[in-house]
């Protein structure tokens, strides 16, 4: 079996976010970046496939040579190539028929991507991709097992989970629970020393529109002052979250 991790390259939740250029741009100064924890968690499970069953485990990312300290953890962690797309990652359609022309190309069974990135949280790639390569596809998959062709994964639904099966080829839009915060994997030196052998190949773009631009980011406004209200007055409490506040 032949699994494809799409890996994104996202700012570290800890780093202070500013932006540039009237506020049209992200400033990358000073920010620390790692794998998306929703990719990082998809790649994990991976890793099982590969020791359970001899899965080989490729890893792919849309972007410029600074994404290569990420792909190249990935290839610590267990990957055995890693491959870049050598573009800017504009928008979700622009990824996803990047990351189509890599599946076609290397003809995986099985891809497992982040259900979203957590710095634009867009959620739209592995469905996009699904459909660009005729591939089935479960979103929020919180559970996976794979059986011959034959896949059957659960996914988290308002209320509860899901179980279905579906043939291969199949997309997967993972989060936590397709493997436990405490399964995942910190690159130990010998994997860190292999990782610098591993392949990785960059691969130039295919011709896409870009559907969608981001015109002005705009950051959350700062809380409010604080008032505070004396545990002996009860009743200033209910005014003023009844009548300022109308909370109540």
């Amino acid at each position: 079996m032949k699994i494809l991790v799409c890996i994104s390259h996202v700012p570290d939740t800890t780093s202070k976010i500013n932006f540039t250029d009237g506020d049209t741009k992200f400033d990358t100064n000073g920010v620390q970046f790692v794998i998306n924890p929703n990719d990082e968690f998809g790649l994990t499970r991976a890793m099982w496939f590969k020791e359970k069953q001899g899965a080989l485990v490729d890893v792919v990312n849309v972007g410029g040579t600074e994404t290569e300290p990420t792909l190249r953890k990935a290839l610590a962690i267990g990957a055995d190539n890693a491959i870049r797309v050598n573009a800017e990652a504009t928008d979700g359609f622009f990824v996803a028929k990047q990351l189509a022309k890599v599946v076609q190309d290397g003809g995986y069974d099985l891809v497992i991507a982040g259900r979203e990135s957590i710095d634009y949280n867009g959620g739209m790639v592995p469905g996009m991709l699904a459909a660009l390569t005729n591939a089935n596809f479960v979103n929020t998959c919180i559970g996976l097992e794979i059986e011959g062709d034959t896949a059957t994964a659960i996914r988290e639904i308002d209320g509860g989970k899901e179980t279905s099966t579906a043939k291969l080829p199949l997309v997967v839009g993972g989060q936590k629970g397709l493997v436990e915060e405490s399964d995942l994997r910190i690159p130990n030196m010998r994997g860190i020393m292999m990782a610098r052998k591993k392949p990785l190949t960059v691969v130039e773009p295919v011709d896409a529109d870009q559907e969608t631009k981001a015109v002005q980011f705009e950051k959350p406004a700062p809380k409010g002052a604080v008032k505070l209200v004396s545990p002996d007055n009860v009743q200033e409490l209910i005014d003023l979250l009844h009548n300022e506040a109308k909370a109540i």
